[in-house]
């Protein structure tokens, strides 16, 4: 399948924005497809500029003026490269203020950039784009099936995951494919895959990082990102890391903190509404693309952490194209107690626990009614995902169904 003609979910968001905002901004890690998405876009009349060009980026030094005025709308692709160019921007939306006029994209989170000080609060709206979904590589243009599942009673769902269209596959395949659109639809050969995740990890630490933060010990934090892809679906423990490279904890902090930056590690915060029992606090690691992840910790065969990456992959482009927030977090008792997913939406809670099994059984769901019971005020009932082909209630409050009917 020819990557430039798939079908992104965040299209329509994207049109949304466009026809409100005078700013709209697309982040993401490094070839996601932003670029792709944005060239959709021009009708003509949009002016398209990349500061992967050494010419655009000396008249962004020099002249901005030049590559943010006119009547035209301009696309600006890359724009982390020249943070600066921001000031430029805003000046020309407040000059004239015009719907659609500005389209950035970048490949490191600008609020989190600290060479970045203008916010373009009241100005922009911004969109992440993350790798693509499985029904994106299907060509269904979607994610999965999260927006049905939140708006229908919960006596429903059985009914409404049966009659969904089945989309079976082995989930062991779509992780070591991930969802960059050049491995996940272009290279079918792991051989072939491993070439261009070598050589987007090498072209991420030596370009891309360099604009975000001098890093001179390379090694050092390719070591942190291995270490970070080996303990997928754990608890972070900056301490821990730090012992186990001989790092300082302050620079294992830094470098995991550009990661998150990138859009590469994927931090999980925990669900921190305390009743009666006692919460772990640190967040969970994952990874945006499973693919590159299994390759950086050089690790054999996918696990269970991978199919729950899987799921969280969906779930973030899921939460990242609507308009009204949702919040996904996970639960964890000092005792041990754990539920993958919280997802938090219209101030209700959907508890979801992942499994890679063929044949789910009722203590699979033990933790998720221990979680029902502690927030029954506004839990909804909880998903159980599995490898199988059950869609039954295990419990009168938990339904199994197949991972593959879901996303």
């Amino acid at each position: 399948m020819n990557s430039k003609l798939v079908p992104r979910h965040v299209t329509p968001s994207l049109n949304d924005r466009l026809r409100v905002m005078p700013v709209v901004v697309v982040t993401g890690a490094r070839q996601t497809g932003k670029s792709t998405l944005v060239a959709r876009l021009d009708d003509g009349d949009r002016r398209y500029v990349t500061l992967d060009d050494l010419d655009a980026m000396d008249a962004a030094a020099h002249d901005p003026e030049s590559l943010v005025g006119g009547d035209r709308p301009v696309t600006l692709d890359e724009v982390q490269r020249t943070p600066d160019l921001l000031h430029a921007v805003k000046r020309a939306v407040d000059t004239q203020r015009r719907p659609g006029q500005f389209l950035l994209t970048g490949s490191a989170n600008l609020a989190l950039m600290s060479r970045v000080s203008e916010s373009l609060a009241g100005r922009a709206s911004y969109l992440t784009l993350w790798p693509l979904t499985r029904r994106e590589q299907l060509g269904l243009g979607s994610c999965g099936i999260w927006d049905e599942l939140i708006a229908a009673p919960d006596s429903d769902w059985r009914d409404l995951i049966r009659n969904a269209e089945p989309l079976p596959e082995d989930w062991r395949d779509l992780a070591l494919r991930g969802g960059f659109p050049t491995p996940a639809l272009e290279l079918s050969a792991p051989g072939d895959r491993a070439i261009w995740y070598d050589g987007y990890v090498r072209t991420y630490l030596e370009r891309d990082l360099q604009d975000l933060s001098a890093i001179s010990a390379l090694p050092d934090f390719r070591r942190v990102m291995r270490v970070a892809c080996q303990q997928l679906g754990q608890l972070l423990n900056q301490s821990a890391v730090s012992r186990t490279l001989g790092l300082a904890q302050p620079t294992v902090h830094r470098y995991l903190n550009l990661l998150e930056m990138s859009y590469l590690l994927v931090r999980v915060p925990a669900y921190s509404v305390n009743r009666s029992k006692r919460l772990v606090k640190q967040p969970r690691l994952y990874w945006s693309d499973t693919g590159v992840a299994l390759h950086l910790a050089e690790a054999d065969a996918p696990t269970g952490a991978h199919l729950e990456n899987l799921v969280l992959n969906d779930l973030l482009s899921w939460r990242d194209a609507r308009l009204e927030r949702a919040e996904i977090s996970f639960w964890r008792t000092r005792t041990g107690e754990e539920v993958d997913f919280v997802v938090e939406v219209g101030g209700r809670l959907l508890p979801i626990e992942v499994k890679a099994t063929v044949r789910p059984r009722l203590d699979d769901a033990r933790h998720l009614r221990t979680f029902q019971r502690e927030y029954a005020d506004t839990s909804r009932k909880g998903l159980l995902l599995h490898d199988g082909d059950l869609v039954e209630w295990l419990t009168p409050d938990v339904l199994a169904a197949p991972w593959w009917r879901i996303i």
